[in-house]
Protein backbone atom coordinates (compact mmCIF):
# COMPACT_ATOMS: atom_id res chain seq x y z
CA UNK A 1 0.00 0.00 0.00
CA UNK A 2 2.51 2.56 -1.21
CA UNK A 3 1.90 6.30 -1.13
CA UNK A 4 1.61 7.64 -4.66
CA UNK A 5 0.55 11.22 -4.05
CA UNK A 6 0.51 13.82 -1.29
CA UNK A 7 -0.93 17.30 -1.65
CA UNK A 8 -1.07 20.38 0.59
CA UNK A 9 -4.30 22.40 0.47
CA UNK A 10 -4.54 25.88 2.04
CA UNK A 11 -7.95 27.52 2.34
CA UNK A 12 -9.79 30.09 4.45
CA UNK A 13 -13.53 29.37 4.90
CA UNK A 14 -13.92 31.81 7.79
CA UNK A 15 -10.34 31.27 8.94
CA UNK A 16 -7.14 29.72 7.58
CA UNK A 17 -6.59 25.95 7.44
CA UNK A 18 -3.79 23.78 6.07
CA UNK A 19 -4.67 20.21 5.06
CA UNK A 20 -2.52 17.32 3.85
CA UNK A 21 -4.18 14.79 1.55
CA UNK A 22 -2.33 11.48 1.03
CA UNK A 23 -3.31 8.93 -1.65
CA UNK A 24 -2.13 5.32 -1.94
CA UNK A 25 -1.73 3.05 -4.95
CA UNK A 26 -4.91 1.29 -3.84
CA UNK A 27 -6.86 4.52 -4.24
CA UNK A 28 -7.27 5.05 -0.50
CA UNK A 29 -7.19 8.63 0.75
CA UNK A 30 -6.33 10.12 4.13
CA UNK A 31 -6.58 13.67 5.49
CA UNK A 32 -4.39 15.37 8.08
CA UNK A 33 -4.65 18.85 9.60
CA UNK A 34 -1.52 21.04 9.54
CA UNK A 35 -2.92 24.34 10.79
CA UNK A 36 -0.66 26.47 12.98
CA UNK A 37 -2.53 29.66 13.83
CA UNK A 38 -0.70 32.69 12.42
CA UNK A 39 2.06 30.55 10.87
CA UNK A 40 0.03 28.52 8.38
CA UNK A 41 2.23 29.09 5.35
CA UNK A 42 5.38 28.10 7.24
CA UNK A 43 3.90 24.64 7.85
CA UNK A 44 2.50 24.43 4.31
CA UNK A 45 5.96 25.10 2.90
CA UNK A 46 7.60 22.65 5.32
CA UNK A 47 5.18 19.97 4.14
CA UNK A 48 5.41 20.62 0.41
CA UNK A 49 9.16 21.20 0.28
CA UNK A 50 10.45 18.72 2.85
CA UNK A 51 7.92 16.08 3.89
CA UNK A 52 5.87 15.34 0.77
CA UNK A 53 8.96 14.25 -1.25
CA UNK A 54 9.84 11.82 1.56
CA UNK A 55 6.39 10.23 1.58
CA UNK A 56 6.10 9.20 -2.05
CA UNK A 57 6.82 5.48 -2.35
CA UNK A 58 6.63 4.76 1.39
CA UNK A 59 4.32 2.07 2.76
CA UNK A 60 1.29 3.86 4.24
CA UNK A 61 0.86 1.03 6.78
CA UNK A 62 4.17 1.81 8.51
CA UNK A 63 2.77 4.60 10.65
CA UNK A 64 5.07 4.31 13.68
CA UNK A 65 8.17 3.94 11.50
CA UNK A 66 7.20 6.94 9.38
CA UNK A 67 6.65 9.07 12.50
CA UNK A 68 10.20 8.37 13.73
CA UNK A 69 11.60 8.72 10.22
CA UNK A 70 10.17 12.25 9.94
CA UNK A 71 11.01 13.23 13.53
CA UNK A 72 14.55 11.88 13.82
CA UNK A 73 15.67 11.95 10.21
CA UNK A 74 15.52 15.73 9.98
CA UNK A 75 18.09 16.16 12.81
CA UNK A 76 16.47 19.50 13.84
CA UNK A 77 13.83 18.05 16.14
CA UNK A 78 10.71 19.43 17.81
CA UNK A 79 9.32 22.90 17.28
CA UNK A 80 5.75 23.84 16.41
CA UNK A 81 6.26 23.88 12.63
CA UNK A 82 7.96 20.49 12.49
CA UNK A 83 5.56 18.78 14.89
CA UNK A 84 2.48 20.19 13.18
CA UNK A 85 3.71 18.92 9.83
CA UNK A 86 4.43 15.46 11.30
CA UNK A 87 0.98 15.47 12.89
CA UNK A 88 -0.66 16.05 9.51
CA UNK A 89 1.08 13.01 8.05
CA UNK A 90 0.24 10.91 11.12
CA UNK A 91 -3.46 11.80 11.00
CA UNK A 92 -3.63 11.11 7.28
CA UNK A 93 -1.97 7.69 7.59
CA UNK A 94 -4.29 6.67 10.43
CA UNK A 95 -7.24 7.89 8.33
CA UNK A 96 -6.01 5.60 5.54
CA UNK A 97 -5.55 2.71 7.98
CA UNK A 98 -9.13 3.10 9.17
CA UNK A 99 -10.43 3.28 5.62
CA UNK A 100 -8.45 0.17 4.67
CA UNK A 101 -9.82 -1.77 7.66
CA UNK A 102 -13.32 -0.29 7.22
CA UNK A 103 -13.22 0.79 10.87
CA UNK A 104 -13.29 4.15 12.67
CA UNK A 105 -9.87 5.18 13.96
CA UNK A 106 -10.77 4.63 17.63
CA UNK A 107 -11.28 0.93 16.85
CA UNK A 108 -7.63 0.76 15.76
CA UNK A 109 -6.66 1.79 19.31
CA UNK A 110 -8.45 -1.07 21.04
CA UNK A 111 -11.96 0.32 20.86
CA UNK A 112 -13.90 2.82 22.94
CA UNK A 113 -13.26 3.40 26.64
CA UNK A 114 -16.51 5.38 27.02
CA UNK A 115 -19.75 6.04 25.20
CA UNK A 116 -19.13 9.72 24.41
CA UNK A 117 -16.64 12.55 24.84
CA UNK A 118 -17.50 15.32 27.32
CA UNK A 119 -16.82 18.74 25.77
CA UNK A 120 -16.72 22.30 27.05
CA UNK A 121 -17.62 25.48 25.20
CA UNK A 122 -16.67 29.17 25.47
CA UNK A 123 -18.92 31.78 27.08
CA UNK A 124 -17.86 35.40 27.49
CA UNK A 125 -19.06 38.98 27.71
CA UNK A 126 -17.97 42.58 28.02
CA UNK A 127 -19.75 42.69 31.40
CA UNK A 128 -20.70 40.16 34.06
CA UNK A 129 -24.32 40.36 32.92
CA UNK A 130 -23.31 39.56 29.35
CA UNK A 131 -21.19 36.64 30.53
CA UNK A 132 -24.12 35.31 32.58
CA UNK A 133 -26.33 35.55 29.49
CA UNK A 134 -23.72 33.76 27.38
CA UNK A 135 -23.41 30.94 29.91
CA UNK A 136 -27.22 30.64 30.06
CA UNK A 137 -27.36 30.41 26.26
CA UNK A 138 -24.81 27.58 26.20
CA UNK A 139 -26.68 25.75 28.97
CA UNK A 140 -29.77 25.87 26.75
CA UNK A 141 -27.71 24.35 23.94
CA UNK A 142 -27.00 21.39 26.22
CA UNK A 143 -23.45 22.07 27.37
CA UNK A 144 -22.58 20.72 30.82
CA UNK A 145 -19.10 22.28 31.01
CA UNK A 146 -18.48 25.93 30.13
CA UNK A 147 -15.38 28.12 30.07
CA UNK A 148 -16.31 31.57 31.37
CA UNK A 149 -14.38 34.76 30.56
CA UNK A 150 -15.26 38.41 31.09
CA UNK A 151 -13.67 41.72 30.19
CA UNK A 152 -12.03 43.50 33.12
CA UNK A 153 -14.10 46.60 33.90
CA UNK A 154 -12.45 49.79 32.66
CA UNK A 155 -9.66 48.01 30.78
CA UNK A 156 -10.97 47.75 27.23
CA UNK A 157 -10.81 44.58 25.13
CA UNK A 158 -9.74 41.50 27.07
CA UNK A 159 -8.26 38.49 25.26
CA UNK A 160 -10.59 35.52 25.39
CA UNK A 161 -13.72 37.66 25.19
CA UNK A 162 -15.80 37.73 21.99
CA UNK A 163 -16.41 41.08 20.35
CA UNK A 164 -20.00 42.32 20.48
CA UNK A 165 -22.31 40.36 18.21
CA UNK A 166 -19.59 37.99 16.99
CA UNK A 167 -18.53 34.43 17.69
CA UNK A 168 -15.27 34.31 19.63
CA UNK A 169 -12.32 34.11 17.24
CA UNK A 170 -8.86 35.09 18.51
CA UNK A 171 -7.17 35.46 15.10
CA UNK A 172 -7.71 38.78 13.30
CA UNK A 173 -7.36 39.26 9.57
CA UNK A 174 -5.65 42.16 7.85
CA UNK A 175 -2.86 44.49 8.87
CA UNK A 176 -0.59 43.98 11.86
CA UNK A 177 -1.56 42.29 15.13
CA UNK A 178 -3.87 44.35 17.31
CA UNK A 179 -2.50 45.34 20.71
CA UNK A 180 -4.33 45.17 24.03
CA UNK A 181 -3.39 46.33 27.53
CA UNK A 182 -3.15 43.94 30.46
CA UNK A 183 -3.35 44.91 34.14
CA UNK A 184 -2.89 42.09 36.64
CA UNK A 185 -4.21 43.53 39.91
CA UNK A 186 -7.69 44.49 38.59
CA UNK A 187 -7.96 41.03 37.03
CA UNK A 188 -7.06 39.26 40.30
CA UNK A 189 -9.70 41.26 42.14
CA UNK A 190 -12.36 40.81 39.45
CA UNK A 191 -12.14 37.09 38.59
CA UNK A 192 -13.53 35.85 41.98
CA UNK A 193 -16.42 38.32 41.67
CA UNK A 194 -17.30 36.84 38.27
CA UNK A 195 -17.34 33.26 39.52
CA UNK A 196 -19.25 34.17 42.65
CA UNK A 197 -22.02 35.52 40.43
CA UNK A 198 -21.87 32.47 38.15
CA UNK A 199 -22.22 30.00 41.02
CA UNK A 200 -25.07 31.99 42.60
CA UNK A 201 -26.83 32.10 39.23
CA UNK A 202 -26.26 28.53 38.02
CA UNK A 203 -25.49 26.57 41.18
CA UNK A 204 -23.23 23.53 41.06
CA UNK A 205 -25.02 21.72 38.20
CA UNK A 206 -22.58 22.85 35.52
CA UNK A 207 -18.80 22.58 35.38
CA UNK A 208 -17.05 25.96 35.15
CA UNK A 209 -13.60 26.47 33.62
CA UNK A 210 -11.42 29.56 33.29
CA UNK A 211 -8.43 30.43 31.09
CA UNK A 212 -5.75 32.79 32.41
CA UNK A 213 -3.86 32.75 29.07
CA UNK A 214 -0.43 32.58 30.74
CA UNK A 215 -0.80 36.14 32.06
CA UNK A 216 0.37 35.70 35.68
CA UNK A 217 3.52 35.03 37.68
CA UNK A 218 3.48 31.90 39.87
CA UNK A 219 2.66 33.64 43.17
CA UNK A 220 -0.10 35.64 41.45
CA UNK A 221 -1.53 32.45 39.98
CA UNK A 222 -1.39 30.86 43.43
CA UNK A 223 -3.39 33.77 44.81
CA UNK A 224 -5.98 33.45 42.01
CA UNK A 225 -6.32 29.70 42.45
CA UNK A 226 -6.87 30.10 46.18
CA UNK A 227 -9.46 32.85 45.71
CA UNK A 228 -11.36 30.65 43.23
CA UNK A 229 -11.47 27.57 45.48
CA UNK A 230 -14.97 28.34 46.88
CA UNK A 231 -16.38 28.13 43.34
CA UNK A 232 -15.05 24.63 42.58
CA UNK A 233 -13.69 25.18 39.07
CA UNK A 234 -13.18 22.19 36.81
CA UNK A 235 -9.81 23.76 36.09
CA UNK A 236 -7.77 26.95 35.94
CA UNK A 237 -6.05 26.90 32.57
CA UNK A 238 -2.60 28.22 31.61
CA UNK A 239 -2.04 30.25 34.80
CA UNK A 240 1.61 30.98 33.95
CA UNK A 241 3.90 30.56 30.94
CA UNK A 242 4.73 26.87 30.77
CA UNK A 243 8.39 27.16 29.76
CA UNK A 244 9.30 27.03 33.46
CA UNK A 245 7.74 23.92 35.05
CA UNK A 246 9.07 24.94 38.47
CA UNK A 247 6.55 27.78 38.54
CA UNK A 248 3.76 25.26 38.93
CA UNK A 249 5.29 24.05 42.20
CA UNK A 250 4.57 27.43 43.75
CA UNK A 251 0.97 27.35 42.52
CA UNK A 252 0.46 23.78 43.70
CA UNK A 253 1.69 24.59 47.20
CA UNK A 254 -1.00 27.23 47.69
CA UNK A 255 -4.20 26.04 46.02
CA UNK A 256 -6.36 23.00 45.39
CA UNK A 257 -7.91 24.50 42.25
CA UNK A 258 -7.15 21.96 39.45
CA UNK A 259 -4.54 23.12 36.93
CA UNK A 260 -4.47 22.59 33.16
CA UNK A 261 -1.74 23.49 30.70
CA UNK A 262 -0.17 22.40 27.43
CA UNK A 263 -1.93 23.72 24.34
CA UNK A 264 1.39 25.23 23.19
CA UNK A 265 3.34 22.02 23.90
CA UNK A 266 4.65 20.05 20.95
CA UNK A 267 6.11 16.94 22.60
CA UNK A 268 6.35 14.83 25.72
CA UNK A 269 9.57 16.67 26.56
CA UNK A 270 7.56 19.83 27.26
CA UNK A 271 5.23 18.03 29.63
CA UNK A 272 6.99 15.15 31.35
CA UNK A 273 8.20 17.02 34.45
CA UNK A 274 4.83 18.66 35.06
CA UNK A 275 3.20 15.24 34.75
CA UNK A 276 5.77 13.24 36.68
CA UNK A 277 5.77 15.64 39.62
CA UNK A 278 1.95 15.84 39.51
CA UNK A 279 2.08 19.62 39.21
CA UNK A 280 -0.92 19.64 36.83
CA UNK A 281 -4.22 17.80 36.66
CA UNK A 282 -4.91 18.05 32.91
CA UNK A 283 -2.57 17.97 29.92
CA UNK A 284 -3.92 20.08 27.04
CA UNK A 285 -1.59 19.19 24.16
CA UNK A 286 -3.46 19.02 20.85
CA UNK A 287 -3.39 16.35 18.18
CA UNK A 288 -2.18 18.75 15.51
CA UNK A 289 0.59 20.54 17.42
CA UNK A 290 1.95 17.57 19.38
CA UNK A 291 2.90 15.29 16.53
CA UNK A 292 -0.40 13.59 15.81
CA UNK A 293 -2.30 10.75 17.41
CA UNK A 294 0.73 8.47 17.57
CA UNK A 295 2.63 10.84 19.85
CA UNK A 296 -0.35 12.24 21.74
CA UNK A 297 -1.36 8.75 22.82
CA UNK A 298 2.12 8.28 24.28
CA UNK A 299 1.73 11.49 26.26
CA UNK A 300 -1.65 10.27 27.53
CA UNK A 301 -0.28 6.85 28.49
CA UNK A 302 2.54 8.46 30.45
CA UNK A 303 0.13 10.89 32.12
CA UNK A 304 -2.16 8.05 33.19
CA UNK A 305 0.53 6.69 35.51
CA UNK A 306 0.54 9.98 37.43
CA UNK A 307 -3.25 10.52 37.64
CA UNK A 308 -3.17 13.29 35.03
CA UNK A 309 -6.07 13.38 32.60
CA UNK A 310 -6.37 14.82 29.10
CA UNK A 311 -8.12 18.06 28.14
CA UNK A 312 -7.06 18.65 24.56
CA UNK A 313 -7.02 22.05 22.91
CA UNK A 314 -9.87 22.30 20.42
CA UNK A 315 -10.27 25.93 19.41
CA UNK A 316 -11.57 27.07 16.03
CA UNK A 317 -8.01 27.37 14.72
CA UNK A 318 -8.00 23.57 14.39
CA UNK A 319 -9.87 22.19 11.41
CA UNK A 320 -12.66 19.57 11.56
CA UNK A 321 -9.96 17.00 10.72
CA UNK A 322 -8.26 17.68 14.07
CA UNK A 323 -11.61 17.85 15.86
CA UNK A 324 -12.45 14.38 14.57
CA UNK A 325 -9.01 13.05 15.49
CA UNK A 326 -9.37 14.51 19.00
CA UNK A 327 -12.72 12.78 19.42
CA UNK A 328 -11.33 9.41 18.34
CA UNK A 329 -8.48 9.99 20.80
CA UNK A 330 -10.82 11.02 23.61
CA UNK A 331 -13.13 8.08 23.06
CA UNK A 332 -10.27 5.60 23.26
CA UNK A 333 -7.81 6.72 25.97
CA UNK A 334 -8.66 5.63 29.50
CA UNK A 335 -7.54 8.84 31.24
CA UNK A 336 -9.60 11.20 29.11
CA UNK A 337 -10.87 14.25 31.01
CA UNK A 338 -12.60 16.71 28.69
CA UNK A 339 -12.36 18.10 25.15
CA UNK A 340 -12.51 21.76 24.16
CA UNK A 341 -15.17 22.51 21.53
CA UNK A 342 -15.66 25.89 19.86
CA UNK A 343 -17.35 24.73 16.69
CA UNK A 344 -16.71 26.09 13.21
CA UNK A 345 -18.41 28.42 10.76
CA UNK A 346 -20.99 27.09 8.32
CA UNK A 347 -18.48 27.63 5.50
CA UNK A 348 -15.87 25.52 7.27
CA UNK A 349 -18.32 22.67 7.86
CA UNK A 350 -19.25 22.75 4.17
CA UNK A 351 -15.61 22.55 3.08
CA UNK A 352 -14.95 19.74 5.59
CA UNK A 353 -18.08 17.51 5.73
CA UNK A 354 -17.77 15.32 8.82
CA UNK A 355 -19.43 12.50 10.74
CA UNK A 356 -18.91 13.68 14.32
CA UNK A 357 -21.93 14.94 16.22
CA UNK A 358 -22.85 16.94 19.32
CA UNK A 359 -25.34 15.37 21.70
CA UNK A 360 -26.26 16.61 25.15
CA UNK A 361 -23.02 18.29 26.21
CA UNK A 362 -20.87 15.57 24.70
CA UNK A 363 -19.65 14.54 21.26
CA UNK A 364 -19.27 11.30 19.32
CA UNK A 365 -16.87 10.84 16.40
CA UNK A 366 -19.26 8.66 14.40
CA UNK A 367 -18.80 5.16 13.01
CA UNK A 368 -17.57 5.99 9.52
CA UNK A 369 -14.23 4.40 8.57
CA UNK A 370 -11.11 6.41 9.30
CA UNK A 371 -11.49 9.84 10.83
CA UNK A 372 -14.86 10.38 9.16
CA UNK A 373 -14.01 13.74 7.53
CA UNK A 374 -13.94 14.69 3.83
CA UNK A 375 -12.57 17.73 2.01
CA UNK A 376 -14.34 19.49 -0.85
CA UNK A 377 -11.30 20.76 -2.74
CA UNK A 378 -13.27 22.76 -5.31
CA UNK A 379 -15.15 24.59 -2.58
CA UNK A 380 -11.93 25.05 -0.58
CA UNK A 381 -10.34 26.75 -3.58
CA UNK A 382 -13.04 29.43 -3.47
CA UNK A 383 -11.76 30.51 -0.03
CA UNK A 384 -8.15 31.71 -0.56
CA UNK A 385 -5.69 32.20 2.28
CA UNK A 386 -5.83 35.50 4.18
CA UNK A 387 -3.03 36.58 6.50
CA UNK A 388 -4.17 36.76 10.13
CA UNK A 389 -2.51 37.36 13.49
CA UNK A 390 -3.25 36.78 17.14
CA UNK A 391 -3.27 40.00 19.21
CA UNK A 392 -0.29 41.15 21.28
CA UNK A 393 -0.74 42.17 24.93
CA UNK A 394 1.26 44.91 26.63
CA UNK A 395 1.49 45.93 30.25
CA UNK A 396 0.42 49.44 31.15
CA UNK A 397 4.04 50.62 30.91
CA UNK A 398 4.25 49.34 27.31
CA UNK A 399 6.16 46.12 27.95
CA UNK A 400 5.13 43.21 25.71
CA UNK A 401 3.43 40.73 28.02
CA UNK A 402 3.63 36.94 28.06
CA UNK A 403 1.29 34.40 26.57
Amino acid sequence: MKITDAKVIVCSPGRNFVTLRIVTEDGLTGLGDATLNGRELAVATYLSEHIVPLLIGRDARRIEDTWHYLYKGVYWRKGAVTMTAIAADDMALLDIAGNAANKPVYELFGGASREEVLVYCHASGATIEQTLASVADHVKQGYRAIRAQCAIPGHGQTYGVAKAGRQYEPAERGGLPSETTWSTEPYLQFAPVLFDRLRREFGSEIQLLHDVHHRLRPIEAARLGKSLEPYHLFWMEDPVPAELPEGFRTIRQHTTTPLAVGEVFDSIFDAYRLIQEQLIDYIRASVVHAGGLTHLRKIANFAEIYHVRTGCHGASDLSPVTMAAALHFGLSVHNFGIQEHMGHTRETDEVFPHAYQFRGGAMYPGDRPGLGVDLDEMLAASYPYQRAYLPVARLEDGTVHSW
